[in-house]
């Protein structure tokens, strides 16, 4: 028995390994985006960092996320977001998220947690003063833990151009289908030189943002880490542009063609 024991463990710790490596983040990366809007006004800064942390005693990865809007932008319609979302170091679901959120005057605080038991997740209305409940899907995702699913667990190696992915995020209350549509590689210029990218067409809402749901554009590093390096939108009225200007705490080494 002590010897079967030890070759469990023995096999355990290989699927550990093999884990760790398929992994595209570790605790301590850090990544600044620097928003503009039509090409030429600056709009903002936005970051993302991965802490380890504890939820009801699980191990679990908490992210960051954070916008501001800065210059003339911020004098007429100033934006201060803060999102959270705490998922689990293995499979990627998430059990806590976070939103507090000022837009233009218009404000969020919710907190929402998941039971991945009962497929429910509770919402916590700090500004309505409201609790309540919505039934969930087992495989749904928040806005924030979704991102770092998408790279943890798909093969971009094996994606055919016109490829869809598809997920289920839980936002503002309600389940939203999502899908992301592969559109092959390219090599952009950015601020650390030319980057080889895998990009993408995430489909959105048309009519109250977007101009329609082929809005956005997202270009990604084509290297393990899969990083968003530039996102491009149209907008109803102008057009929105996030560039990665700086980063630290990379699981891989960040590839550069120079």
């Amino acid at each position: 028995m002590k010897k079967f024991r030890i070759i469990i463990l023995f096999l355990f710790c290989i699927q550990l390994l093999k884990a760790q490596e398929k992994s595209s983040f570790q605790a301590g990366e850090w990544l600044k985006y620097k928003l503009s809007y039509s090409g030429w006004l600056k709009g903002g800064n936005a970051t993302l960092e991965v802490f380890e942390d504890v939820y009801k005693k699980s191990p679990v990865y908490k992210v960051v996320a954070k916008g501001w809007t800065t210059g003339p932008l911020n004098l007429f319609f100033k934006v201060k977001d803060h999102y959270e979302s705490h998922f689990d170091m293995q499979t990627g679901l998430p059990y806590k998220f976070v939103r507090n959120t000022y837009e233009g005057g218009y404000t969020k605080n919710r907190i929402i947690n998941f039971d991945r038991k009962h497929n429910k997740a509770y919402i916590n209305d700090i500004k309505e003063q409201s609790k309540s409940s919505v039934n969930v899907r087992n495989d749904i995702q928040d806005l924030v833990s979704s991102y770092y699913f998408l790279r943890n667990n798909y093969e971009t190696e094996s994606l055919k151009k016109g490829d869809i992915v598809r997920l289920n995020i839980f936002f503002d209350g309600e389940t939203f289908p999502f899908k992301l549509k592969f559109l092959g590689h390219e090599t952009i210029k950015t601020s650390f030189g030319k980057i080889k990218c895998i990009k993408f067409r995430p489909y959105v809402m048309a009519g109250r943002v977007f101009k329609d749901e082929e809005s956005l554009t997202l270009w990604v590093t084509a290297d393990a880490n899969k990083v968003p390096v530039k996102i491009s939108a149209n907008l109803d009225v102008g057009s929105l542009r996030a560039e990665l200007v700086a980063l630290k705490g990379l699981k891989h080494p960040f590839q550069i063609q120079f």
